[in-house]
C-alpha cells in the first residue's frame, strides 16, 4: 500500500492523535471519492489521559484521504443497511441450505442410488433399516457420510479461493465486485438444485461444492467491510476528531474543495499566525479554541470493540431473522408437498432465489471502499488478475509471517480453527443423526433449524447484554459460549450409559430431544458468530482487512475439512453416528484454554504498530532508529522483522 507523497511519509504514525489546526486546513485541498482501509490515521502512541488537541471539524466534507481515490466518508446509515442486507440475503443459505436441506437432499439422492451394507444387493429405501453404501468414483462410502465428504471438498476449495482473491480485495476497486459476483454464482447454483434427480446425483454434490465455495468467499469479503464500517463510523470519528453525528454524514457525495474554502469550519478555525490570540473568544469551556480531551488508546479500543460487536450482532440477528422466515416457509412447502425429494429441490430453489434477489439492495447501498492500487501490477485484464493471484499467495506467506508476531492474532486463530470446526461438524452430524438414527421426517428436521435460528437471533442480541451485566471481557464471553456448547456432545454420549438406555429416553434416544439441543446450539452460535468476528476485527492491522480476513477464512473453512472427514471415517468404521460424539466433545473443549489468553487491548496496539510496517510508512532502518522513511510497500512489509530475525540469528551464533 503506497503512501501518497513525501509529506505523508513524515506525518505521525497511524496511532498519533496530535493534530494542528493548520494541518487540518491544509488537508482540505485533497478530495476523496472512494474508499479506505484506514481512516483513524491520527492516533496517539501515548496512553496518557487528559491530553488536549485541536478538534478538527469535517461537517462539510470527508476526512483527508491517504492515497488517491480513497473513500474516507463517514459510514452512513444507508451503507450499514447495505451490509445488513447481504447478511439478510446470504445467511439463509448457510442456515437453511448448507446446514439443513442440502445434506438431507444429498443423503436422500445417495440412498436412492445405494444398497444395504449387510448384503450389498438390496436397494435402499426411505424405510430401510441399517446403513446404506454407495459407490462414488470407485470408492464405497456410507450414504450418511456422502454429504460430509462433499463439504470437506468444498471448504478446501473455498480456502484456496479466498487466498487467491484477498489481494484483489485489498487493492483497487474489486472488493464489492467480487462479493456480488460470488453471491450471484452461489445463488444460481442453489437454484439449479431443482434440476437434480436420482441419476445425476453426483451433480448435486458439484452444485453444493460450488455454492458453498462461493458463499464462503462472499462472506470473507463481507467481513472485511466490518473494520472499515467501524473505523469510519461517526461515533468513532467523534471520539477522535469531534465529528458531529448529523444528517450531513448521510450524504454519499464528497464536498468539492472549492466549497471547503468558504466553509464555516475554516472561518471558525483560521490558520494561526503571530496575531492570533492565545485565548479564544468563544463561549463554553468544553471546547476552548477547538481543544478537547482525546481518549486514550484503551478507551478508543473499547469504543471500537463495542461498536463492532453491536454491528456484528445486529448483522447476525438480521440474517438469522431472515433465515427463520425462510425456514418456516420451507417447512410449509415440505408439508404441502408431502416431504418428497422433489419438495426438497423446490425448497432449495426458493432459498437460492431469496439469496439472489436480496443481494440487489446490498449492491445498491454498499459502498465499494476500494483500497490503494497494487504498485507491482501495471497490466490490464487477464494478466492483471494473474498478478493479483500471484501476489495474493505471496502475501499469504507474508501475512502468516507477520501474524506470528501478533501473539493475540495467533492465539485467536488457533482457537477459531477449533471453534469453527466444532460448529460446522456438530451441525451436519446432528442433522444426519436425526435423519438416519432417529428417522425424523424432513419437515421435523426443518423444525430443528427453526428453533436453532430463533434462539440464534436471541443469542446474537442477548450475549451483549449478558456480557455487560456480568462485566465479561470479549474472550470471557466466548468462553461462556464454549462451556454451553459442550452440553450438546455430552448429552449425546449419555446414550451409552446402561441406565439411560433402559429408560429409553434422554441421551438422544427420542426425536423430541433434538429440539432443546437445537435451542442450545442457536444461543451458542449467535454469541460465537458475533463476538468472534468483531473480536478478530479489532486485532487486524488497519489497511490489511481482506488479507487478514482471508487468513481468518482459511482458518475457519480449512479446519472444516478435518471435522467432517473424521466424522465420516468414524461412520464408515462403526456403521453408526453416535460414536462421533466422543470426537465432538473433545473438539468443542479444546479451544477454551487457548482463547483464555487473548488480550484485545494488547492485540490492537500491536496491530497498529504492525500497520506502519505493512503500509511502508516506516522503512526497516527507520523503525530501529525511530524516524520516518520513504519506503513503499515492496520495501517495508517485512524488512523490519527480517532485520530483527537476522539480528536474533546473529546473537544466537555469537553465543554458540
Amino acid at each position: 500500500m503506497v503512501p501518497r507523497n513525501e509529506d505523508q511519509l513524515r506525518r505521525p504514525a497511524p496511532n498519533s492523535r496530535l493534530l494542528s489546526v493548520q494541518s487540518i486546513v491544509s488537508k482540505y485541498s485533497l478530495r476523496s471519492h472512494s474508499s479506505s482501509f484506514e481512516a483513524d490515521d491520527e492516533r496517539s502512541t501515548s496512553t496518557e489521559s487528559g491530553r488536549m488537541t485541536p478538534t478538527p471539524s469535517i461537517e462539510n466534507g470527508s476526512p483527508p484521504g491517504r492515497y488517491h481515490g480513497e473513500d474516507t466518508r463517514p459510514t452512513s446509515s444507508k451503507e450499514l443497511a447495505g451490509w445488513y442486507m447481504y447478511a439478510f440475503a446470504a445467511e439463509t443459505y448457510v442456515i437453511c441450505a448448507i446446514s439443513s436441506f442440502i445434506p438431507i437432499l444429498l443423503e436422500s439422492l445417495a440412498r436412492e442410488n445405494g444398497v444395504l451394507l449387510k448384503d450389498r444387493e438390496s436397494p435402499c429405501t426411505r424405510t430401510s433399516d441399517g446403513p446404506c453404501v454407495v459407490t462414488v468414483v470407485g470408492i464405497e462410502i456410507n450414504t450418511a457420510s456422502f454429504a460430509m465428504y462433499t463439504f470437506s471438498i468444498s471448504v478446501l476449495l473455498q480456502a484456496l479461493l479466498v487466498v487467491s482473491i484477498s489481494c484483489a480485495a485489498d487493492h483497487g476497486n474489486y472488493r464489492k465486485r467480487l462479493l456480488l459476483t460470488f453471491a450471484w454464482i452461489g445463488s444460481f447454483c442453489v437454484m439449479c438444485f431443482i434440476f437434480i434427480f436420482k441419476e445425476i446425483y453426483i451433480f448435486g454434490a458439484l452444485l453444493a461444492i460450488i455454492s458453498n465455495t462461493s458463499f464462503g468467499a462472499s462472506f470473507v469479503l463481507l467481513n472485511s467491510f466490518l473494520p472499515l464500517l467501524v473505523r469510519h463510523h461517526p461515533k468513532v470519528l467523534e471520539s477522535v476528531v469531534g465529528v458531529p453525528e448529523d444528517d450531513d454524514l448521510e450524504s454519499d457525495t464528497a464536498i468539492d474543495p472549492q466549497s471547503r474554502s468558504t466553509s464555516p469550519t475554516l472561518a471558525e478555525h483560521p490558520i494561526p499566525n503571530s496575531t492570533t490570540p492565545l485565548l479564544s473568544q468563544h463561549d463554553g469551556s468544553s471546547d476552548i479554541h477547538g481543544l478537547r480531551r482525546v481518549p486514550t488508546h484503551e478507551e478508543l479500543t473499547s469504543i471500537e470493540l463495542q461498536l463492532s460487536s453491536e454491528i456484528s450482532a445486529k448483522g447476525i440477528g438480521i440474517g438469522y431473522g431472515a433465515a427463520l422466515f425462510v425456514q418456516c416457509a420451507s417447512i410449509l412447502i415440505l408439508v404441502s408437498m408431502h416431504s418428497s425429494v422433489w419438495s426438497q429441490r423446490v425448497v432449495l430453489f426458493f432459498i437460492g432465489a431469496w439469496w439472489a434477489v436480496f443481494t440487489i439492495p446490498a449492491a445498491i447501498w454498499l459502498r465499494a471502499r476500494p483500497g490503494p492500487p497494487l504498485a507491482q501490477s501495471q497490466h490490464q485484464g487477464a494478466r492483471a488478475w494473474i498478478s493479483y493471484i500471484a501476489y495474493s499467495w505471496k502475501n499469504l506467506f507474508r501475512t502468516i509471517k507477520l501474524a506470528r508476531r501478533l501473539i493475540d492474532v495467533v492465539l485467536f486463530l488457533a482457537s477459531w480453527f477449533l471453534i469453527s470446526d466444532a460448529i460446522a461438524t456438530t451441525s451436519s452430524t446432528a442433522i444426519l443423526f436425526a435423519k438416519t438414527t432417529l428417522h425424523m421426517e424432513p419437515w421435523a428436521l426443518g423444525m430443528i433449524n427453526v428453533i436453532s435460528t430463533t434462539t440464534g437471533v436471541l443469542g446474537a442480541f442477548s450475549w451483549s447484554f449478558i456480557s455487560k451485566y456480568f462485566k465479561l471481557r470479549p474472550h470471557q464471553t466466548v468462553l461462556s459460549c464454549i462451556a454451553l456448547f459442550e452440553i450438546i456432545p455430552i448429552y449425546g454420549l449419555l446414550g451409552y450409559l446402561p441406565f439411560v438406555k433402559r429408560w429409553g429416553v434422554f441421551g438422544l434416544q427420542q426425536p423430541w430431544e433434538m429440539y432443546p439441543l437445537a435451542a442450545v446450539y442457536g444461543i451458542v452460535l449467535g454469541g460465537l458468530s458475533s463476538y468472534c468476528r468483531s473480536l478478530y476485527g479489532e486485532l487486524i492491522p488497519p489497511g490489511s482487512e481482506a488479507a487478514f480476513y482471508a487468513l481468518y477464512a482459511i482458518t475457519d473453512k480449512g479446519s472444516s475439512i478435518f471435522g467432517p472427514v473424521i466424522v465420516g471415517a468414524i461412520i464408515d468404521a462403526s456403521g453408526e453416528i453416535r460414536p462421533a460424539f466422543w470426537f465432538l466433545a473433545a473438539l468443542v473443549s479444546l479451544p477454551a484454554p487457548i482463547i483464555y489468553f487473548v488480550n484485545v487491548e494488547r492485540g490492537k496496539f500491536e496491530g497498529e504498530k504492525l500497520a506502519e510496517v505493512i503500509e511502508g510508512f516506516k522503512g526497516g532502518d527507520d523503525i530501529h532508529e525511530g524516524r520516518f522513511g520513504n519506503g513503499v510497500e515492496g520495501h517495508g512489509i517485512l524488512s523490519a522483522y527480517d532485520a530483527q530475525d537476522d539480528e536474533e540469528e546473529a546473537d544466537g551464533h555469537a553465543r554458540s
